[in-house]
């Protein structure tokens, strides 16, 4: 805040109370242009748009060439939605100010609220025209932005391209083109581009970054690792890339590399619930689950309708054989976010291990409805009819999973080892051939069902001739 304006705060929220009382009594009182430019400015920062419109009105009457109240004017009307009048106030604006930079910079921006992508690049083309070399970025970033708006996302990169060859540390610019790379197929085309801005500036953190982002999202976790070291030896502080190479060492299962980033990152950035989280579930990869619940608990501190953290505090109690506490946060995860089937599933684990079978069946088939192609709701679900010796109703279920996952060995498996339990050999063998012939070095997981020694060795000759 300008120091002056700090000084005259008292004035200012005087003229706003005159501005009321005036309003009010229906008077007229005189305010000279700094005053009603201020006022202006109190009631937007108050969201207060309807009083701001008035404020506006009556200052124009006053002072009706004021380039400020006609862009405040024609702001606030956008906002509302009263597209027409606000491009009328701005051709005004534009018959008095002539190629002023804010005024077409409005234009272009009322143009894309209206849908009217095509003209809002117009607008922004002639802005072109007129501004500093050094401020090109910020335009072709929103011509980008209109193209991107109206799906024309080729155009959109291209425009994006362009912003960063004025100015590689756009990350607006970046991050936009990241997305229509990767909503167009192109991510992998992208590597090269990426590698020409390093090229051009070595030392350029946010270009190493985002190529690291998109080696990230072609699954190629080793590739992103070093671009991301590189972006973190450059600028030491960089958070964002320690949050992303913790990630993909998540992916690569190396957890407690994974864990040092994310600690990391909380060092170089403000905590979000959302860092708690992805730091608590480092942590419970490392089974050490007394950590993750005090990184869970953290989250809920800052955003106890955290449903991420509600669940991992719920997984970590489950852990220590809490059940009634556990279920009672997957409960409260579920109510926060219904659409996670990873969330009814724990919950149908959990009614089952405390005896309430009917709402554990009810829980595991809404888990089936959200995210039919998930393996483990099927086997979990299964089992559970299974230990309840039922096993032609395990067996069904394992056969809806089969309609979802029709090449799922271990669904296969599965079915066989029900169907022998249940006295249906044929069928079982059926199964079983099955299984074997989609994944043979899957069997093993057969013995589970079977613990006595004699049916073991029996399934394990029975295998060999599969085998053969």
């Amino acid at each position: 805040m300008h120091p002056e304006f700090e000084e005259r705060q008292p004035d200012w929220r005087d003229s706003v109370q005159r501005f009321e009382v005036m309003l009010k009594n229906q008077e007229r009182q005189f305010f000279d242009l700094d005053t009603y430019e201020h006022i202006v400015e109190h009631y937007i920062g108050e969201g207060n748009w309807e009083r701001a419109l008035q404020a506006c009105d009556f200052g124009l009457e006053h002072f009706p060439y004021s380039l400020e109240l006609m862009l405040d004017k024609a702001h606030l009307l956008a906002q509302n939605q009263r597209f027409d009048e606000s491009l009328e106030i701005l051709d005004r604006a534009a018959l008095f100010n002539p190629h002023d930079l804010d005024v077409l910079f409005m234009q272009g921006g009322v143009y894309s609220m209206m849908g009217e992508y095509d003209q809002s690049v117009e607008v922004y083309e002639q802005m072109l025209l007129y501004i500093e070399e050094e401020e090109k970025d910020d335009i072709l970033f929103q011509m980008g932005q209109a193209y991107q708006n109206g799906g024309k996302y080729e155009e959109a990169i291209e425009q994006y391209k362009k912003a960063l060859q004025y100015n590689l540390d756009n990350e607006n610019a970046l991050y936009e083109l990241a997305f229509c790379l990767e909503i167009t197929g192109q991510l992998e085309s992208s590597i090269d581009f990426y590698n020409e801005l390093i090229d051009r500036d070595p030392y350029s953190h946010n270009a190493w970054y985002n190529l690291g982002i998109v080696y990230s999202k072609l699954g190629q976790y080793q590739d992103a690792l070093q671009a991301y070291d590189y972006a973190t030896v450059i600028k030491e502080d960089f958070a964002s890339a320690y949050f992303n190479m913790a990630n993909a060492y998540m992916n690569l299962e190396r957890y407690k590399e994974a864990n040092e980033k994310y600690l990391l990152t909380l060092r170089n950035e403000t905590p979000t619930s959302d860092l708690y989280c992805h730091l608590a579930g480092s942590y419970e990869k490392l089974k050490d689950f007394g950590k993750a619940l005090e990184y869970y608990r953290e989250a809920l501190k800052l955003d106890n309708q955290w449903d991420e953290a509600w669940y991992g505090v719920a997984v970590c109690l489950a852990v220590e054989e809490k059940w009634i506490e556990s279920l009672n946060c997957v409960r409260k995860a579920i109510k926060l976010n219904e659409h996670v089937a990873d969330y009814w599933l724990t919950l149908g684990e959990l009614e089952y291990k405390i005896g309430n079978v009917f709402s554990a069946i009810e829980a595991f088939e809404k888990a089936a409805e959200l995210d039919p192609e998930y393996e483990d709701i099927w086997l979990k679900w299964s089992l559970t009819m299974f230990d309840q010796g039922q096993f032609d109703k395990a067996y069904e279920v394992i056969q809806d999973g089969l309609n979802e996952l029709p090449d799922n060995a271990t669904l296969y498996y599965r079915a066989a080892a029900y169907l022998f339990h249940g006295g249906d050999y044929k069928e079982a063998l059926l199964n079983l051939e099955i299984a074997l012939t989609l994944d043979y070095s899957a069997h093993e997981q057969l013995y589970v069902f079977f613990p006595e020694l004699e049916k073991q060795k029996a399934l394990f000759k029975l295998i060999e001739q599969y085998r053969k």
